[in-house]
């Protein structure tokens, strides 16, 4: 009996050491595969998925990746320490060296991008642009816009006539969402719905919601609050404004501002916009920023026909846009700086331009990291100017849309602000605002 408990304490001893080598391999091989994983993540995240190029210019790029590249022969020249090999009307690319691309024509092409020249990684779509220049602003507008679609914020509890308490739009509709008709009728304005809704007398109502990208009908239930009063329990708006930064206006005096789109407070979704203007404004507050508090800038807008500078009708991902109708007399006159494309980026010293002193001027900033996959925040940033320092503590809310300027060209905007170090901040690529 002895001699079997000694073989069974044998087995389970011999047993667990298994486990335990068995244990050291995966935990190995786990590893390894993390490593391979983040490394092709790395490598794939480090090489832009666009490229754009100046036609006639050579464009220079230097990754020192262990990646082929391969691209049709015809449209682009390659330059540079390699000799760049042509297989079957294919130019061969290696992309652990240097090279320069450079074409007489405006037009795309792909560069196909493989690992080690085996596995296939990325395409990188190459863009040849026209030269390109802008004036870059860095001052401050008042943005007024119309909501496309009446903007449900939320829904509420309502009192009935009868003393009770009813929810009509419980579960039904969404905060995000987008009255556009009820029973087929166009809604302008929410006061064409509350009317409309008074209206119905208390009979079921159907309306039109836009929810995303999808048009939904849904029908509900309005209940009677006092007499000829009915509610929806929603709460709606249907326009909004603010201040922010005018970032560059071109030769056609077509204009971009904020780097990042508008969005709704209450539901932090990107404004379906309808109509809008541009107003001149000043500055007439600073809340400083620091450590958990971003800080702002407090504006004031007139709206009065004399400080109309002009439409607003586009809001992207990437900022507003419209055509100025007369040029703000802050704007820093009609001086076009070329525009710098994300390959010509270094990180170390820069400028942003901005009014928030009450006068246009520039600070100084160090670019610490770059993204070039970023839609954005390409462009990570620390303030180093002592007077922007002491003036808002870094980056405040209003300073979106504040140029970039670095070895004599605008390269980006100012986007977002660290929350807990307000001397940081992210910015976009200039070529991500023009090329929309």
């Amino acid at each position: 009996m002895g001699g079997t408990l000694e073989g069974c304490e044998m087995m389970k001893e011999k047993s667990l050491i298994r486990f335990q080598k068995w244990m050291a391999r995966g935990s190995l091989l786990a590893g390894v595969c993390w490593g391979i994983f983040f490394s092709f993540y790395f490598m794939e995240e480090s090489i832009p998925d666009k490229i754009r190029i100046e036609k006639g210019r050579e464009e220079n790029f230097d990754f020192h990746l262990p990646v082929t590249g391969e691209l049709d022969q015809a449209g682009l020249e390659v330059f540079g320490n390699q000799s760049p090999t042509v297989e079957k009307d294919k130019i061969k690319l290696d992309l652990n060296q240097s090279f320069s691309l450079k074409s007489q024509e405006q037009g795309s092409y792909s560069i196909t991008c493989r690992l080690f020249g085996l596995f296939h990684m990325k395409e990188v779509n190459v863009e040849v642009v026209e030269q390109e220049q802008v004036v870059p602003c860095g001052i401050p507008v008042g943005i007024y816009v119309k909501t496309d679609g009446i903007l449900i914020i939320g829904t509420g509890t309502v009192t009935g006539s009868d003393g009770m308490n009813y929810e009509p739009a419980e579960n039904l509709v969404k905060s995000g969402d987008y009255v556009k008709t009820v029973n087929d009728q166009v809604m302008e304005s929410k006061e064409d719905l509350i009317e409309t809704i008074n209206q119905c007398q208390g009979e079921p109502v159907i309306l039109g919601i836009l929810r995303e990208e999808e048009y939904i009908q849904l029908k509900l239930q309005p209940v009677q609050t006092a007499e000829e009063e009915y509610k929806l329990g929603i709460w709606v708006r249907d326009d909004l404004a603010g201040v922010g930064t005018l970032t560059f206006y071109d030769e056609q005096n077509q204009y971009g501002a904020l780097g990042h789109p508008v969005s709704d407070l209450d539901t932090g979704t990107q404004v379906n916009m309808g109509e809008g203007t541009l107003y001149d404004a000043e500055i007439a507050g600073i809340t400083k920023g620091e450590k958990g508090n971003p800080g702002e800038i407090a504006g004031v807008i007139t709206y009065l026909d004399q400080y109309r500078l002009g439409t607003v009708e586009e809001n992207t991902s990437v900022g507003i846009y419209g055509n100025l109708e007369k040029i703000p007399e802050k704007a820093g006159g009609e001086s076009f700086s070329p525009v710098g494309f994300k390959q010509e980026i270094e990180e170390g010293e820069a400028r942003i331009i901005s009014t928030v002193s009450g006068e246009r001027k520039e600070y100084s900033i160090v670019i610490t990291d770059l993204d070039y996959n970023s839609e954005n925040k390409g462009i990570l940033f620390q303030v180093t100017d002592p007077e922007l320092l002491n003036l808002t503590g870094g980056i405040v809310q209003g300073m979106s849309g504040s140029p970039i300027i670095q070895n004599g060209k605008v390269i980006g905007a100012v986007t977002h602000v660290f929350v807990q170090d307000a001397s940081k901040g992210y910015g976009i690529f200039i070529e991500n605002m023009l090329g929309r």
